[in-house]
């Protein structure tokens, strides 16, 4: 099972998160997204989750701290903990609903807007 992580700003439209998750996902089978708890409500993140027909799914601040991802920003370092929200939200996500052994399939995509992040996860990997 796939997950796409994303991690945005609160001034992130439609076309931001779709323009991130364009390049990280290009043709893989994602079943769900998944991003920060803090995120719920952002009416893009919504708009962009029904456009796609995916589930999406909430990590807790304290499940992305800790979570090795292959790149960093200091103001996800600053603010959750981890080196990528996009990354580690993925890759939570996909441990917790699809089994242990989450990996990543490539590091976070920047949307050209630079408003949005998307990362690529698989679970049930051993």
């Amino acid at each position: 099972m796939i997950v796409a992580g994303l991690g945005f700003s609160s001034a992130a439209t439609v076309d931001s998160l779709r323009a991130a998750y364009d390049a990280a996902a290009a043709s893989r089978d994602v079943t769900a997204l998944a991003t920060v708890a803090d995120k719920e409500g952002h009416f893009a993140l919504t708009v962009f989750a029904e456009e796609l027909s995916l589930p999406l799914h909430f990590v807790g601040a304290a499940d992305l701290a800790g979570q090795r991802t292959l790149t960093c920003s200091t103001r996800s370092r600053a603010t959750y903990g981890t080196g990528s929200v996009a990354e580690a939200s993925a890759l939570a996500a996909a441990g917790k609903l699809f089994g242990l052994g989450a990996r990543l399939l490539s590091p976070r995509q920047i949307s050209d807007d630079r408003l949005a992040t998307c990362a690529i996860a698989i679970g049930g990997q051993t």
